[in-house]
């Protein structure tokens, strides 16, 4: 984390004295009353102002994201500062009535803190007040990643990925971390696919042409076992036009839909309806990736270093939609793939040029049910089932 300090100062009040002499304070912290000789004589009655501090002096193991607190009784502070050993001041707010100061930014892991605070009494007299702390210094520290990236435009069947370095024990902590916010109302939730994933998906399809902002403050948040997150990773990215593919294997045809109006139809073949294992498999998916050639290798099939163009994948399963120029003879009227929907060439490039990553595939008329192994199976639960999926 890289850390933003300041230091916020008000005018000390007029005339006072800065001659010290030391008591020790309630929390563990250092207290100099000024204006009396270091035996109490000559300075009259002990100032009033009573300077405290949250965390406590000498707090050890204290949570980053808890601000640190100065506070004053019978008085104003004057002047406040929180800086950790060798670096800059933390950043922080002072109260309008003088009796607060609050730090306003997160602390570092594993850190010394040193604070100190003056202030004026109700009785004019001035007082001082250090302390220090340390913060928590976790036994790991985990990254995590954040898709779709910051200005991309996807699909509307797109959902949104988190992804830790390392497994996740506190689920719920990590849930309360996360926010999703759209400029249209979308009912969503977050599901967990494994141990460090965690997507979050509509309802229905996102609405079309909207913006997504989403924020995964995780940084100080106790991810379980020992581990902290790393830092705070946000996204925003939009929406696009609502694209919609549809395969009826049987049919051989595969019909494209805008905003639910068909567009297009091309002539495909599917997988082999004869072997299961073979067939394209039912389900909802969407394209993960385009990759204008792209090489196919199926050792169980007998097949290597096969090149195929206009390439979109739609499932880690093995999966994509693909020019197969030299499938002609089937294509339109017999399946025959390994899975793969097959176009011809000039409609495999006219769908690639149409395609988004998001968009979804809607596949059906198959005997083989979705693959649960693929990276990306949020629209292949029932939306009772996903939201089963979150944190318990």
């Amino acid at each position: 984390m890289i850390e933003r300090r300041t230091v916020f100062k008000a005018a000390l009040a007029a005339g006072a004295a800065l001659v010290a002499a030391a008591c020790s304070s309630e929390t563990g912290g250092t207290a100099k009353p000024t204006g009396a000789n270091s035996d109490g004589e000559g300075g009259g009655a002990q100032p009033v102002a009573k300077i405290t501090a949250e965390p406590a002096a000498d707090a050890k193991d204290v949570p980053v994201l808890k601000p640190a607190v100065l506070k004053v009784a019978d008085g104003k502070l004057t002047e406040c500062k929180l800086s950790a050993d060798g670096g800059k001041d933390v950043k922080g707010d002072l109260a309008p009535d003088g009796l607060t100061w609050t730090s306003s930014e997160p602390l570092g892991y594993g850190k010394t803190y040193t604070y100190s605070a003056k202030a004026t009494g109700s009785d004019d007299k001035p007082v001082e007040f250090t302390g220090k702390f340390t913060t928590i210094n976790p036994a790991k520290q985990v990254r995590a990643t954040l898709n779709p990236a910051d200005n991309q435009t996807v699909g509307v069947a797109m959902p949104i990925s988190v992804k830790f370095a390392s497994p996740v024990k506190d689920r719920k902590a990590v849930e309360k971390a996360l926010s999703v916010k759209t400029d249209k109302d979308v009912e969503g939730a977050w599901g967990w696919l494994s141990d460090s994933q965690v997507d979050y998906r509509p309802k229905e399809y996102w609405p079309q042409n909207i913006t997504v902002n989403v924020e995964a403050k995780l940084y100080g948040v106790d991810l379980g076992g020992g581990a902290y997150g790393k830092a705070d990773v946000t996204t925003k990215f939009k929406i696009g036009r609502n694209q919609v593919v549809k395969v009826n294997t049987p049919d051989h045809q595969m019909r494209v839909y805008r905003g639910g109006s068909q567009v297009k139809s091309y002539p495909c073949a599917n997988g082999l309806d004869a072997e299961v294992d073979r067939n394209t498999p039912n389900g909802t998916y969407i394209i993960m990736s385009k990759e204008p050639s792209a090489i196919f290798d199926n050792a169980r099939y007998g097949y290597t270093n096969v090149n195929k163009k206009w390439a979109c994948r739609f499932s880690n399963h093995g999966e994509f939609i693909h020019e197969n120029q030299d499938n002609a003879a089937n294509i339109g009227k017999n399946n025959n793939s390994h899975g793969c929907v097959n176009l011809l060439e000039a409609d495999a490039k006219d769908y690639f040029d149409s395609a988004l990553v998001g968009d979804p595939v809607e596949i059906t008329g198959s005997k083989l049910g979705p693959p649960m192994n693929s990276d990306v199976k949020d629209w292949n639960f029932s939306w009772s089932a996903w939201q089963g999926l979150g944190a318990k």
